[in-house]
């Protein structure tokens, strides 16, 4: 993991868009994520009206020494049998992998987005994305499946003071 980097969070910009557009298409990607990758017309129409058209999504570019990295996104959910549930998601580029670019960005977004209980829901065999968000305090609570494939669901409840404590630290570090 690389400690010599910029990691930071910003609001989307239209440009940002090619970027988050390619790395959804990364082969790599798509087969650890389990997501079926938009074509460009159907990408930039639902993030131009379900992300940034919906005022309440917050949607935060990472960026990487000034470069667009990927993205982290929470949203509303409802569930005809569990009500209304606020999910994360974040997609990040296959150069930012492995270097700690993940975590920081979390950390960052997890102060900003302070809706709890919060939801996340990745691939199950996406062992990676499953520690990340443990490292943040999630814990498994059970499976969904999307298709053929499981995702294992996690929650964030409300973080006890040395939750608070650990995110602030691996955000900073």
């Amino acid at each position: 993991m690389t400690t010599d980097i910029d990691v930071q969070l910003r609001d989307v910009t239209e440009a940002d868009l090619e970027f988050l557009l390619a790395y959804e298409h990364d082969p790599e990607a798509v087969r650890r994520a389990r997501f079926t990758p938009r074509p460009r017309d159907a990408f930039m129409a639902h993030w131009k009206s379900k992300i940034l058209g919906d005022s309440t999504v917050f949607v935060q570019t990472v960026t990487v020494d000034g470069e667009p990295a990927g993205s982290i996104v929470a949203w509303w959910d409802s569930d005809p049998d569990l009500g209304e549930r606020r999910f994360i998601g974040y997609w990040l580029g296959r150069p930012y992998w492995g270097r700690g670019v993940g975590s920081i960005a979390l950390g960052l977004f997890l102060r900003r987005e302070t809706n709890r209980p919060l939801y996340a829901d990745p691939f199950a065999e996406n062992t990676a994305s499953v520690r990340l968000l443990e490292k943040h305090g999630f814990r498994p609570t059970g499976t969904v499946r999307y298709g053929d494939n499981e995702h294992t669901l996690l929650v964030l409840d409300v973080p006890d003071a040395q939750n608070i404590h650990d995110i602030q630290d691996s955000a900073t570090s």
